[in-house]
């Protein structure tokens, strides 16, 4: 994929129309499935697309080369936006995203390997960035130059084992290790301040040793430009805190805390669908 720092508008233009295919994927499947997590895959939809489309080295014909960048999705209930990224570049047919959380099909409500182009099961909280800590480590060892990248909720920090992943990846100079914060301020139980603060959260992390950057989540170049920027620090993990809104690109979701996880009725679907096609 292409790694330039500079985005022409053509290319940056292409990002766009491909996040909204990704909102509108998750919508159709979400709302197929009668069943899944809208908010946190609406607002993660332009940070998966700026990896799969324009940062990450990877290849939909051989899910296991070994050249390849590897992406740990630790906020697994939001695995519909990773998985309309995985069929839209290639992995497998995009009709498949209609089986969303059937029995026996290939995309169950959390990731699992079974999936093309899923690296390990995720989706019990927390557990994601020691995952690709350790997976950067012994890439690391190997002598690859492949990246890691590790994308987490901002509920999911209130684990204990996510800051224990903070402690190390900084104590072996992880410099391959990016991980990002989707950093929607909802979680199930309602506005993350309130149900356990986080904030300040940037001096926190700081204060492990990661570099620290602060974006806007929905903006494709700053993402875009904010990781090839870290790619130039080699001696310590990056974390990007990306502000995002829950639900975004759905007006009736964007910040609408009981979209977290409950599928579009009818006339929801219809409106969403609606929405998303303008934007297309």
């Amino acid at each position: 994929m292409n790694t330039k720092e500079t985005l022409n508008d053509s290319i940056l233009n292409d990002l766009k129309k491909r996040a909204n295919t990704i909102r509108k994927d998750i919508i159709e499947m979400i709302y197929s499935a009668k069943s899944g997590h809208p908010g946190g895959s609406l607002s993660s939809a332009d940070i998966v697309t700026a990896l799969y489309f324009h940062i990450m080295n990877h290849n939909p014909k051989d899910p296991f080369w070994a050249g390849r960048d590897r992406f740990i999705l630790s906020k697994g209930h939001a695995c519909p936006s990773l998985y309309a990224a995985l069929a839209e570049s290639g992995y497998f047919d995009v009709s498949e995203l209609k089986n969303l959380r059937k029995p026996k099909c290939l995309l169950q409500g959390h990731p699992c390997t079974m999936t093309p182009g899923i690296e390990i099961s995720t989706g019990s909280l927390g557990q994601g960035l020691s995952i690709a800590t350790g997976i950067a480590l012994g890439l690391r060892l190997d002598g690859s130059s492949s990246k890691v990248f590790a994308l987490l909720g901002d509920g999911e920090l209130q684990s204990g084992q996510i800051w224990e992943a903070m402690m190390t990846a900084p104590n072996f100079k992880l410099g391959n290790l990016t991980a990002i914060i989707d950093r929607n301020n909802l979680q199930i139980d309602g506005p993350t301040e309130k149900v356990m603060p986080l904030e300040p959260l940037k001096s926190k992390i700081e204060s492990f040793n990661w570099q620290v950057y602060e974006i806007d989540g929905h903006n494709i170049r700053e993402i875009i430009q904010t990781i090839n920027r870290g790619f130039k620090i080699t001696d310590k993990p990056k974390m990007i805190i990306a502000h995002t809104v829950k639900g975004k690109g759905v007006s009736f979701m964007e910040n609408n805390v009981s979209f977290h996880g409950k599928s579009p009725n009818d006339e929801e679907y219809r409106i969403a669908m609606k929405e998303l096609e303008a934007n297309s």
